[in-house]
């Protein structure tokens, strides 16, 4: 182990990445089989109108791309949200807002192996589930140790090949349709239906909807990782992620819709799986669920714990959180201590919670949307009273992203609003005490938050 100074190859991120690589880091993140996994978790929670759930969800969370991709441009840092807040509002909103996010960062891997368990489970039930939940785990964690050039070349084939099975499940849930299945037919009723719509019901499914549109959120983690500093790409990438993902999502949500009229549900994870042994039979669900494992289950984590290991890494810089976190391998320039540290706590989550992933899914989404709302102050604090703002992306679109996330979370389950507030409150805890002890020193906001060109502390790497 050696001391190494900030200027040093091995103290810093490297920058590799390119507008392709950032869009399809953001795609596999979200994951284009998303519309397949979640069918069930949004169906049910919806009422049976998955549609309207991830159009309205698609809508809100436009202002808040749109405010990612601002605030990237204005402040690109590893940090995303917490940098933000930061720079604009203080260090102490600058934390709670990371430790809001990471919240969400630490519950998305978990959920994704367990989803990942229940495809292995289909093909191998003598296993039980927490067995795969370890494996899938170990083997994302040896694959992003090589780097985030490695995980992107792997997201990339992934989201492809995730593309061409999507293709593949919607042709056979059209050949159902044909043949009689649900609706018969392509109709509008997964969009609208008066008989069905209940206010509450929509946006509590919108809430879970929210999981599948986090890859603009995770492209804005990679701000200091971007070839030739070019952070206009970032933005692009943002604004690209949610407008593909939102069309995709909405397509195949349609079909998928059409054919679970009337179709009996008894695990909402398992329930393209269970569509596809009545279209097609146990072979074809054998074949997709191997597909699932090892083009989704592996290579979608890929991105997710990228994306929580640049946070805790922002974080461990700063001094918020222990700095040991902003340790970074001087080889491969990734900060693998953050990087093995979420990976644990999201394994603990993942094998606590494999039985109850319906739980998992509703738990999601305050964490994110609490970082939105980071976002959106960040962009008024920053530009609201600047000469020359644009008076739609530095004003009235951060307000209405307020004001769409507080009624979304306004409607999450008792469940998701304790166990959040339980969350926030230990932080506050936490940043009490670390005050208490180094008796801390207020910093003003232009003082504050991760600065990637700016003289850093010595950092030990490996």
């Amino acid at each position: 182990m050696t001391t190494a100074s900030p200027n040093e190859q091995g103290s810093k991120l490297k920058r590799e990445l390119s507008y392709r690589d950032l869009v399809f880091y953001g795609l596999a993140y979200t994951a284009p089989v998303t519309p397949l996994t979640m069918a069930g978790f949004v169906w049910v929670v919806s009422g049976g109108l998955p549609v309207m759930a991830y159009l309205l969800c698609a809508l809100c969370l436009y202002f808040t791309a749109n405010s990612y991709a601002v605030m990237t441009s204005a402040m690109p840092s590893a940090g995303s949200v917490y940098n933000f807040a930061s720079k604009t509002m203080g260090p102490f909103a600058g934390f709670i807002s990371g430790w809001m996010i990471l919240l969400d960062y630490l519950l998305v891997p978990a959920f994704t192996y367990t989803l990942a368990a229940v495809g292995l489970e289909q093909l191998m039930p003598q296993v039980d589930r927490e067995t795969w939940v370890v494996i899938v785990v170990a083997v994302t964690t040896l694959v992003n140790w090589f780097g985030v050039s490695v995980t992107a070349l792997v997201s990339s084939i992934s989201v492809i090949l995730q593309l061409l099975l999507v293709a593949v499940i919607v042709g056979l849930l059209l050949f159902a349709l044909h043949g009689g299945m649900g609706n018969a037919a392509l109709t509008m009723a997964p969009l609208f239906d008066a008989s069905k719509f209940h206010v509450s019901s929509m946006l509590a499914a919108t809430a879970i909807c929210v999981t599948g549109y986090l890859g603009f959120d995770a492209v804005s983690t990679l701000a200091e990782e971007v070839k030739d500093r070019d952070t206009s790409l970032i933005g692009k990438a943002i604004l690209t992620n949610l407008a593909v993902t939102s069309s995709l999502f909405v397509l195949v949500t349609w079909v998928i819709g059409n054919v679970l009229t009337g179709f009996p549900i008894s695990d909402p994870a398992t329930v393209i799986y269970d569509l596809t042994t009545a279209i097609g039979g146990k072979g074809v669900t054998a074949a997709m669920a191997w597909f699932m494992i090892l083009v989704v289950g592996v290579p979608n984590v890929l991105p997710m714990q990228v994306g929580v290991a640049r946070v805790l890494y922002a974080m461990g810089r700063d001094k918020t959180l222990p700095s040991v976190l902003a340790k970074v391998n001087r080889r491969h320039g990734n900060p693998y201590v953050a990087m093995i540290f979420s990976t644990a706590v999201s394994l603990a989550i993942a094998l606590f919670m494999s039985e109850r992933i319906s739980d998992l899914a509703i738990l999601i989404s305050f964490g994110a949307l609490s970082g939105f709302v980071f976002v959106h102050l960040s962009v008024l604090a920053h530009f609201g009273r600047r000469p020359g703002r644009s008076w739609w992306s530095h004003l009235a679109a951060p307000l209405i992203g307020i004001g769409a996330v507080v009624m979304i979370v306004s409607n999450l389950s008792s469940m998701a609003l304790t166990v959040g507030i339980c969350w926030c409150a230990a932080g506050i805890v936490y940043w009490l005490a670390k005050r208490y002890w180094n008796g801390a020193v207020d910093i003003s906001p232009s003082e504050s938050g991760s600065n990637p060109d700016a003289s850093e502390p010595p950092q030990t790497t490996l």
